[in-house]
């Protein structure tokens, strides 16, 4: 996607590419880092508790998947509530006007099976018109390892900047993730350098599928994302790639293959650290 400042056009295009997806029978579709409320300004009006369904944009991710009856993880989006804590927990909501970048899956009946809050944020100097970067003015950062049983393989989820930390995928790993998704918004800069080697480093090391779903293309005067949403094998094998602009990217997952490399080349029953 190259999602802009106004939600209902982002919305739109979501939905137009998740139709695309089923219609080419992907059973899982991934979708961008903040594919409905780009990053750039204050988070909190968008905010949103989790586990309310009629909101908009919990709302929207819960009718795609089950309208075409998918397993959906709808890229990033902004909550103002913690997760795992009930509604009369006084540190159920974030305090300080700052949300949680979070990665939520819905099954194919439109139920939320998971959630995932960005751990590592983005407050970096990049060489680009935007120059500096503060996620954490924005942001309140996860802690929390993620991973699932899904019919497609046991999935572990990361957002964006988290593939800078190799320890948090060889956790995935040791969880037994099988597949990693991984929604972004690389700025160009850094994403010409680093985005493919990085994710095809974290495919080979863990013996995973990647899915990479990123934002890819200009979004403002200011702000320019690398895009190159691919999938990636555990042999480290790009399997399908959209360069920029809309599109989408399908490949099949064979866990008998995965399982080939792993009992081939046992890493898990090798680590020492």
């Amino acid at each position: 996607m190259v999602s802009t400042a106004d939600v209902p056009t982002n919305l739109e295009a979501a939905a137009r590419l998740i139709a695309a997806a089923a219609s080419d029978c992907a059973e899982l579709v991934l979708l961008p880092e903040t594919f409905a409320v780009l990053e750039g300004g204050p988070m909190r009006q968008y905010g949103e508790l989790e586990g309310t369904g009629t909101t908009l944009l919990q709302g929207f991710l819960s009718a795609q998947a089950s309208r075409h009856q998918i397993m959906l993880v709808g890229g990033t989006i902004p909550l103002i509530s913690r997760p795992g804590t009930s509604e009369d927990d006084p540190d159920r909501l974030i305090a300080d006007g700052r949300v949680r970048a979070s990665s939520l899956v819905f099954d194919s009946t439109g139920q939320q099976i998971a959630r995932y809050d960005k751990i590592h944020l983005f407050d970096v100097t990049v060489d680009d018109k935007q120059t500096q970067y503060s996620e954490s003015r924005s942001y309140e950062a996860g802690s929390e390892i993620v991973t699932l049983d899904t019919p497609l393989g046991h999935l572990g989820l990361s957002v964006c900047y988290d593939m800078r930390f190799p320890e948090l995928y060889r956790q995935l790993f040791r969880r037994g993730a099988e597949i990693v998704t991984v929604p972004s918004a690389f700025t160009k800069v850094t994403g010409e350098a680093h985005w493919e080697t990085l994710l095809r480093a974290r495919a080979i090391e863990n013996q995973c599928y990647v899915i990479a779903a990123g934002q890819g293309g200009r979004h403002s005067e200011s702000r320019e994302t690398w895009g190159h949403s691919m999938i990636i094998d555990p042999w480290g094998s790009v399997l399908a790639l959209v360069e920029e602009g809309e599109g989408i990217a399908i490949a099949a997952i064979d866990l008998e293959y995965l399982h080939q490399i792993r009992s081939r080349m046992p890493i898990v029953e090798q680590l020492k650290l």
